[in-house]
């Protein structure tokens, strides 16, 4: 397996995968209507590429050399907010991918990376009822607060923020 950083000409690639997992994952959280509007909102072409230029999100994109397939992807924002914290924006992989350790290896990577930039935490937000939350746990994560996010047309985002420590 590799993993590489994503550039410009990745973000369609990036956006059929979220769409692959987004249903499986959300699909008896959210409403239908809100995924797809959840999708379009953070997932259009213009979307990511506004998330790389100007929020200067990094995405990571994990393959299967094996078979040359794509498994998933992360993003990430160093010293998010002035802290030295890195923000993990988004991780998800196929369902296929799940349980084979692509998550850990991604948490993993941006962990090197966030210390590498004297970062010392890693931080995310996920739905309350998101069954990832026990793979975080797992990964060394603690819930840290809850955050409700208002996104418009109606819908909220009810997450857990989580966070771990990085240690030399």
């Amino acid at each position: 397996m590799t993993i590489t950083q994503a550039t410009e000409e990745d973000l369609p690639l990036i956006r059929d995968i979220a769409y692959q997992t987004w249903p499986n994952t959300f699909g008896e959280i959210l409403s239908p209507a809100q995924i797809s509007y959840m999708l379009e909102m953070m997932y259009s072409l213009d979307a990511l590429t506004t998330q790389i230029n100007e929020k200067k999100h990094v995405f990571l994109l994990a393959k299967n050399t094996d078979t040359d397939e794509y498994l998933g992807y992360v993003s990430y924002e160093l010293d998010y907010t002035g802290q030295p914290l890195a923000k993990i924006h988004k991780i998800y992989l196929l369902p296929a991918s799940q349980g084979k350790g692509v998550g850990r290896l991604f948490i993993d990577q941006v962990g090197a990376i966030a210390l590498a930039h004297q970062n010392t935490r890693l931080g995310l937000n996920v739905n309350r009822y998101n069954k990832a939350i026990q793979f975080y746990e797992r990964m060394g994560f603690l819930i840290v607060g809850t955050e409700d996010i208002d996104i418009g047309d109606g819908f909220l985002m009810e997450d857990f923020v989580m966070e771990k420590p990085l240690i030399p």
